[in-house]
């Protein structure tokens, strides 16, 4: 729990018991309670709405990096494609 052992938990309410005293703790206690379940609430409900948002956000960018590797394949290709047909025309012309 949040890291803590059993000798500084003990320590802890030892302090809680001698600052308000045994008619205010349980009250404490309570309101210490629902501020926790409270937070959690609101990280799982934080969670649930970004989550998708982030996976959706992840899926883009795997398609725009698709996308992208896709084109410098072609680009390769053309080049490729160019310099094969310039290196025929200067044979070509060599030979004539």
């Amino acid at each position: 729990m949040f890291g803590l052992g059993a000798g500084e938990i003990l320590i802890i309410l030892v302090i809680a018991f001698l600052l308000f005293g045994p008619k205010e703790l349980p009250e404490i206690g309570r309101q210490v309670g629902k501020a926790v379940k409270g937070f959690k609430e609101t990280a799982d409900d934080l969670r649930k709405t970004v989550e998708p948002e982030i996976n959706l956000i992840q899926s883009e960018v795997k398609l725009a990096q698709q996308d992208i590797e896709m084109s410098i394949k072609e680009a390769e290709q053309e080049i490729t494609n160019a310099t094969q047909e310039q290196e025929q025309s200067t044979d070509s012309s060599k030979h004539a």
